[in-house]
């Protein structure tokens, strides 16, 4: 079984929400990244979201776009991510690997190629930013044929007509942006996010991930009431920017222990990957 698909299933037995945590391949260099990669599962991390470097990164604030240039500087590509992927299937075996980027970098590869290696290599999906659900039909199968889900993507203006296009056929989650604008540009409103992930449980059955503007544990507490993956990505990477591993590391651990210490009792059916 993809292990993906086997966290989620755990999840659900569990009846508890999971945490992504994000972080940008090669942040600060190769060495430190795989360190700090190594180090996720046990503290906390139920799933890793791992960035795909590239020079123009229009979906992300500030605080990711430096990652990005970090990351470039010193001289991580696509090649060396996988890599990097590889590395943690070394010592982790289990926590399931996203990789999240943008669609240049995965043409410039060579799409089957992308994700063939992709798999190859230890991730179990991968989420393509500025993929439009148009052209995603040859991404998908692409994906599949390697074993991997493509991860769809829905933001706070995607009406009913625009979510039954988007969310048809897709697997994995869904990953739901809670706000309108860029990573880290602003903190979510759980009551907002709330009914935006009902609307979006009436398209599908598949989990849904809130995501984007989510900077601290109490408010990831909160969206664990409805969500059934809470994505941590701008605070980490910023704790990682400003107190090197260590403060990431214990910053994934407090979001973690936010998450497991919301009371799962008063989660909503819809969040246990049912309908409403």
């Amino acid at each position: 079984m993809n292990r993906l698909d086997a966290r989620l299933a755990q999840l659900r037995a569990q009846n508890r929400a999971g945490l992504v945590c994000y972080f940008m391949a090669g942040d600060p260099d190769f060495d430190a990244s795989r360190t700090l990669l190594a180090g996720l599962g046990a503290a906390g991390a139920d799933v890793i979201e791992l960035g795909l470097p590239f020079s123009d990164p229009v979906a992300d604030g500030p605080t990711i776009q430096k990652a990005h240039l970090r990351a470039r500087a010193a001289g991580q590509t696509t090649a060396r991510t996988l890599a990097l992927v590889a590395a943690l299937r070394e010592t982790d075996a289990t926590t399931p690997v996203v990789l999240m980027g943008y669609l240049n970098p995965a043409l410039q590869y060579g799409v089957q190629n992308f994700f063939a290696e992709a798999a190859a290599s230890g991730a179990d999906a991968a989420l393509l930013l500025d993929l439009p659900v148009e052209h995603a039909a040859p991404f998908r199968a692409a994906a599949r044929s390697s074993g991997l889900h493509l991860i769809a993507m829905t933001a706070p203006t995607s009406d009913d007509a625009r979510l039954a296009e988007i969310l048809r056929g897709v697997s994995g989650f869904v990953y739901h942006a809670t706000i309108n604008g860029t990573t880290g540009a602003a903190r979510c409103s759980p009551a907002e996010v709330s009914t935006a992930i009902a609307r979006v449980r009436r398209h599908t059955t598949l989990p849904v991930a809130a995501g984007f503007g989510i900077r601290e544990p109490a408010q990831a507490r909160d969206l664990a009431e409805q969500a059934d993956l809470v994505v941590i990505g701008s605070q980490l990477v910023e704790t990682l920017a400003q107190g090197g591993a260590s403060a990431a590391l214990e910053s994934v651990y407090g979001f973690a222990r936010a998450l497991r210490g919301a009371a799962q009792s008063v989660r909503a059916p819809c969040a246990r990957g049912s309908r409403p």
